[in-house]
């Protein structure tokens, strides 16, 4: 949200600003805004032999982030320390908002003001339920092994008595799928072209020919795709195949997401982009999910879609000791809670396949060899076939009794598995059902084997396909005891991390695979999240103000559509993890960077018109409005605030001259530190650095040590860590070439090595970004040959095998480093922040990209930065990982006091500290041509939210009528958790705690709320009460969406 230059502005990289502005997010600085020198639109598709022209592209791309990653790394939240400003000639040393500078800011108070009750979420205590289980407890009881369990070869052999289901019968729900990948081998636009749009026109013939059957999709990207290119009768069938149940919609997401490495930021905009195409063209609100492929599972996911209104989900790729211990407990069915629920409000009922695989020849039972049999796609002649060499045979009336009995022993042991006698087979795999013919062979084969089954009674079976809410449904009616209404099932809480298929193939190398396209995906989302923001606001003002002139609403509101389904796209389980072939790699990374461009505009156009003083002289002509913050003259510059917090913070600027003066808005002088855009290295000297915290002092040493892959034939490869030992200390062949820069601001320390330049930053201020150290690495191991570069952080915190990694950037997970693990389990994913801690202090990195991370001796915690592999890990991507960027990433370090405490959470120092980093200001220059109109700074919140509710979204809902914006947005608001126990003295936090209650007729300065309709989370279900809230209350942890008017 826009607001005056309302503090201290400082110059960096030739000048930096220190401004406070209000409410919203970052840009790539460098990037340029004039859309005449970007590179082909984003949704271009990759033709054949362009390959060359698109690696031109990514390459200028990598050249203008490289170039610039002083940038990326610098523009980060910073506040002027006041005492520093009174060495400067500041009169009077006292409260910056007095004196001559009386629109600044007040100081924050010494002891940040938080309500009691709020510190009794973190403090409470509260024990598992009876039947619940805990993951971290399961990790202690295993022992990992993994013996030959016959033709299960990771489980068991499972033996039953034949008059099991004598009193009931055995319930079997075949569920038909295809697999659709949103690009991996192939581009997205080449899958669909290829194989999708195939799939789909084969389901509505194929469908309509036999009532029985029935199909699940998943992928909306491609549906949706599909939609636009079919006529309506086509749609119309489509729409009765949903009516009559026969074609489910699960999960209805933009994609199926990777849940290791996406933001629940991007989590949930692209499960909102889905249910909104779905609840514009369908009519369809998915009750259950659906995720067979992605690498683990977290609860982030779980709780969102229980949010959006989801009853069930499935999930299957989950460590095999794991399936074995669940399966051997009967616990494959349960409710997934989360950590925090001490009831059971977060619920929602989970599904986990058992076996190694969700094709055919691992769904219907525990031996493959059999299961491959009925996977009729692969009768003889066809271009797949069966690894154990027994094919399939055609269903006749001479062998039906016969395959039957084979078929029907496989559905009753996997049953043995199941607390109830309902069981469910995927039929399906990647891509499947592209021809007229499998689809007959399929159905043709099954059908007969049913109608066999269910026409002889002393099988005591009833088989049918089904969807797989079908098979939900009959769960609950047959888990569910008689006098009670919820099913009598385990209660599970925890994460499915760290995955492995088999042996030691642990699967956390894709936690940092590809970092710059991981970096690139925070900076769309960054881009995207204040280009949301600032355009709701600047449509309810063009409706408060009567004044619309020619605001490009609908062009604004198409970019933004545009960027929302190439972020969503980029959260595609083989995208963010780095796990596509090259040439899709090139795609996703083209559709990224034109995305941020366009929404660059976006938030050009909209504070153009809102910091305008006279909206009639509005003109919309981007060459005449605010243009990239690279100064040669005098020039205003608008700042934009994307967060809720009111802030000081450094802001970076070019310019061609060190003699810079920067003023307010009301002429007066502001605090400027200018330093020079280095090109060449100079020599210094440095010594180890130190933390100091409240007198006391504490070590912590940066160090970078390279892992290697092992000698093995099975190696390190795009998904897979299969590390040769422990990391190797970096001993560079030169030494480093270190810079020191001291100001009034900021100083830092800048070591050049051969492959990493790495600055570590220490601002001297009060404010928040004063409590921490700046990290900045660019990385570049493009010359190396299957090698791993790590940054190592050494401590003396004594966190012995503990330590903490975020999920999602939503929530935290206790992690437990175990030595009968090999190396490469003990890392996981880490979003936005992993901490360690003792009895006395914490320690945490916050990151503003995700990266595998580990704790593998206590007091130190490492981040993988970049891996370049020289070949496949025989995981179907066919390459491996050799098109390494030069990778700017960024991180603070907070040291802060602690007491002891039951259950961990951030400080909310730390996260207002992330939230920051990851959303830092946004600078924009006016251009000469507009210089002559007069601005007004605009502060759109009557106040910062309070300290501990993050303002997810405020995204535009499309028109029901054309692509273009409605009067209605989405209004999304997180209450974080938060732990008291962290020292709250000196933080620089300029808010408070209000028990999670906000009074929304206050909440902005100007703008009303016509309406405030309380959601599910993607606005797909609507309560029937709860209208018009003036005060609303929001529990700790709890994500809320409402569907609100402003004018």
């Amino acid at each position: 949200m826009m607001k005056r230059l309302n503090r201290q502005v400082t110059v960096f990289g030739s000048a930096i600003f220190c401004v406070v502005v209000f409410s919203l997010y970052l840009m790539l600085d460098h990037l340029q805004l004039d859309n005449t020198k970007s590179p082909n639109n984003g949704g271009d598709r990759l033709q054949n032999g362009q390959l060359s022209i698109l690696q031109g592209k990514i390459d200028r791309l990598e050249r203008l982030l490289a170039e610039n990653n002083e940038i990326i790394t610098n523009i980060r939240d910073s506040v002027i320390n006041l005492k520093e400003s009174v060495k400067d000639g500041v009169p009077g040393g006292g409260n910056m908002s007095q004196g001559p500078y009386p629109e600044l800011l007040a100081l924050p108070p010494l002891v940040l003001p938080i309500d009691s009750q709020d510190c009794q979420f973190a403090a409470r205590e509260f024990s598992e339920p009876a039947d619940g289980v805990q993951l971290l407890d399961v990790y202690d009881l295993l022992t990992f092994d993994n013996p030959d369990g016959g033709v299960w070869k990771q489980g068991f052999d499972i033996t039953y008595q034949e008059n099991e289901w004598d009193s009931e019968p055995l319930q079997v729900f075949v569920v038909p799928h295809s697999h659709n990948d949103p690009g991996w081998l192939k581009t997205f636009d080449d899958y669909y072209r290829d194989q999708t749009q195939h799939i789909l026109n084969n389901m509505v013939v194929k469908l309509h020919e036999d009532s029985r059957r029935k199909m699940i999709w998943s992928e909306i990207s491609y549906f949706s795709k599909w939609w636009d290119n079919i006529d309506g009768q086509k749609r119309d069938a489509v729409k009765s195949l949903v009516e009559r149940g026969q074609l489910e919609i699960t999960t209805g997401g933009w994609v199926m997401p990777d849940e290791a490495n996406s933001h629940y930021f991007a989590l949930i905009d692209q499960l909102l982009e889905g249910h909104q195409w779905l609840e514009r063209n369908l009519g369809v609100k998915p009750e259950t999910g659906w995720a067979v492929d992605p690498f683990g599972y977290s609860p982030t996911n779980a709780y969102l879609l229980k949010q959006a209104g989801l009853a069930n989900m499935l999930i299957q790729r989950v460590h095999y000791s794991v399936k074995k211990h669940f399966a051997s407990q009967k616990t494959l069915e349960f409710f997934w809670r989360q950590n925090w629920d001490p009831a059971s409000s977060t619920d929602i009922l989970c599904h986990m396949m058992p076996f190694y695989s969700y094709d055919v020849p691992h769904t219907c039972g525990p031996d493959p060899k059999i299961c491959c049999q009925f996977d009729f796609k692969r009768l003889p002649g066809g271009r797949v076939s069966c690894p154990w060499r027994v094919p399939p045979q055609p269903i006749t009336d001479g062998n039906v009794q016969q395959r039957v009995q084979m078929l029907l022993d496989q559905y009753r042991k996997k049953s043995k598995l199941f607390r109830t006698k309902v069981v469910m087979v995927p039929l399906g795999d990647d891509f499947r059902y592209t021809e007229a013919l499998e689809w007959d062979q399929q159905f043709q084969n099954y059908q007969k084997l049913f109608d066999y089954m269910n026409s002889h009674p002393e099988l005591h079976v009833k088989a049918q396909f089904g969807t797989i809410t079908d098979y939900f449904n009959a769960l609950r009616k047959s888990a569910t005891d008689p006098g009670h209404t919820v099913p009598s099932l385990p209660v599970v809480s925890g994460d499915f991390f760290t995955y492995a298929d088999r042996d030691d193939h642990y699967w956390s190398g894709y936690f940092t695979s590809r970092p710059f396209y991981k970096r690139l995906d925070r900076v769309l989302e960054s881009h995207l999240r204040a280009a949301e923001i600032i355009y709701s606001l600047t449509l309810a003002n063009i409706r408060r103000s009567g004044k619309r002139n020619d605001f490009p609403a609908m062009e604004n509101y198409r970019l933004l559509t545009e960027a929302r389904r190439n972020l969503g796209l980029f959260q595609h389980h083989d995208a963010i993890t780095g796990t596509g072939k090259e040439l899709v790699v090139i795609d996703y990374g083209i559709r990224l960077f034109h995305s941020i461009l366009n929404l660059k505009q976006v938030i050009v156009n909209s504070a153009h018109w809102l910091v305008l003083k006279d909206k009639s002289a509005y003109s919309y002509n981007p060459s005449k409005q605010l243009a990239p913050t690279c100064l040669f003259s005098y020039r205003p510059v608008v700042v934009y605030n994307p967060t809720e917090q009111d802030r000081t913070s450094v802001v970076t600027v070019y310019v061609n001259t060190p003699h810079v003066r920067v003023v307010t808005d009301h002429g007066r002088p502001v605090p400027a530190q200018v330093s020079a855009v280095w090109s060449e290295p100079t020599t210094a000297s440095t010594e180890r650095l130190q933390l100091k915290e409240d007198g006391s002092e504490h070590q912590i040493k940066v160090e970078f040590a390279w892992y290697g892959t092992t000698s093995n034939r099975d190696k390190s490869g795009a998904y897979l860590f299969l590390p040769d030992g422990e990391a190797k200390m970096y001993s560079p062949a030169r030494p480093p070439v270190i810079r020191v820069t001291k100001g009034s601001v900021f100083s830092e320390i800048t070591t050049t090595f051969d492959h990493v330049t790495h600055t570590l930053r220490l601002y001297h201020v009060q404010g928040v970004e004063g409590q921490s150290v700046e990290i900045c690495n660019s990385v570049d191991i493009r010359g190396e040959f299957n090698r791993e570069i790590t940054m190592r952080l050494t401590s003396d915190v004594d966190s012995k095998d503990r330590f903490f990694t975020d999920l999602n950037g939503f929530q935290i997970q206790s992690r437990k480093t175990m030595a009968k693990l090999p190396l490469q389990a003990n890392f996981y994913p880490m979003t936005s922040m992993a901490y360690l801690q003792d009895p006395g202090t914490r320690l945490t990195l916050l990151t503003a990209q995700s990266l595998g991370s580990a704790s593998l001796k206590s007091g130190q915690l490492e981040v993988i930065m970049d891996r370049r592999l020289n070949q496949d890990d025989n995981r179907g991507m066919g390459q491996g990982v050799l098109d390494n960027k030069v990778t700017a990433s960024s991180f603070r370090l907070l040291l802060e006091k602690r007491k002891l405490s039951t259950l961990s959470y951030p400080s909310l120092l730390s996260h207002v500290s992330s939230l920051y980093l990851n959303h830092p200001l946004i600078p924009m220059a006016v251009s000469t041509e507009a210089e002559s109109r007069s601005l007004s700074p605009l502060s759109p919140l009557a106040s910062s939210l309070p300290c501990d509710v993050h303002l997810v979204n405020l995204r535009t809902i499309q028109s029901k009528e054309g692509g273009g914006p409605s009067d209605e947005a989405a209004l999304i608001l997180h209450r974080k958790g938060f732990d008291c126990a962290l020292s709250n003295r000196n933080t620089g936090l300029l808010c408070a705690t209000t028990q999670g209650k906000i009074r929304m007729g206050k909440l902005f300065s100007e703008l009303k709320f016509q309406s405030i309709t309380p959601a599910s989370l993607t606005l797909m279900h609507t309560p029937e009460k709860g209208s018009n809230q003036e005060e609303i209350s929001l529990k700790p942890m709890e994500i809320s969406t409402y569907r609100v008017q402003l004018t």
